[in-house]
C-alpha cells in the first residue's frame, strides 16, 4: 500500500493519516453514502449501514432498489463516511468496484457483524443468496475492496478556541492499494 500526503490540500507541518486510522473510522461509522452511475449517467447517493470486514467495506441492498439497479449496469462505486463537522473531523472515501457476495461462511459472519454493530436493529439471517430481513429474503449484500481510499481531515490547532474563525489545519491523504 502507498500511502501519501498531498501537500497541495494540506496545511504545512501536518502529516499523513495512517491506515489504521483509516480502517478505525470506517469499523465506527454508523452512517455511510454510497455514489453510484444510473445507467443514463446521472450519480445517484443514498445513505445506507455499512460493515468493514476482512479488508472491505460491505452494504446491503434490495433488488428492487435504485443502487442495486445502478450496480448491475456499473459496479464502480464511491462510499464515503464522515462528520460534517469544521473541524476535529476526518471524512474518508472509498472508491472501488462493488462484487456481489454470496459466500455462505462471510454472510454468516456479516450478518453477526451488522447485528453487533448497531446493537441488534439490523438483525439479518444469511442466506444462500444474501440476507433476509423480516419478510424480506432477497436482500443482496455487497463487498467493496479499496482501490483508493481519500481521507480529508480537519483539526483545531488551540482546542481551547471555540471560534469559529480559529485556526483549523487540514490533511489530504491518499492510500492506494
Amino acid at each position: 500500500m502507498e500511502t501519501r500526503l498531498d501537500e497541495r490540500f494540506s496545511d504545512p507541518g501536518t502529516e499523513a493519516t495512517g491506515w489504521a486510522e483509516t480502517t478505525r473510522a470506517l469499523e465506527e461509522a454508523q452512517i455511510s453514502w454510497l455514489t453510484t452511475v444510473r445507467a443514463d449517467g446521472r450519480p445517484h447517493v443514498t445513505p445506507l449501514v455499512a460493515v468493514w470486514l476482512d479488508g472491505a467495506v460491505h452494504f446491503s441492498t434490495g433488488a428492487t432498489e435504485q443502487k442495486y439497479l445502478n450496480l448491475t449496469a456499473n459496479p464502480n462505486v464511491v462510499l464515503t463516511t464522515g462528520r460534517n463537522a469544521w473541524d476535529d473531523a476526518l471524512d474518508v472515501m472509498v472508491e472501488g468496484v462493488a462484487r456481489r457476495v454470496t459466500d455462505r461462511p462471510t454472510l454468516d459472519r456479516l450478518a453477526a457483524a451488522w447485528l453487533r454493530k448497531w446493537d441488534g436493529s439490523w438483525a439479518y439471517e444469511a442466506t444462500d443468496n444474501g440476507f433476509r430481513a423480516g419478510d424480506h429474503d432477497d436482500v443482496a449484500v455487497f463487498a467493496v475492496e479499496p482501490a483508493k481510499v481519500l481521507v480529508f481531515g480537519r483539526q483545531r490547532t488551540n482546542p481551547s478556541e471555540t471560534s469559529m474563525l480559529s485556526t483549523v489545519e487540514f490533511t489530504h491523504t491518499s492510500h492506494r492499494l
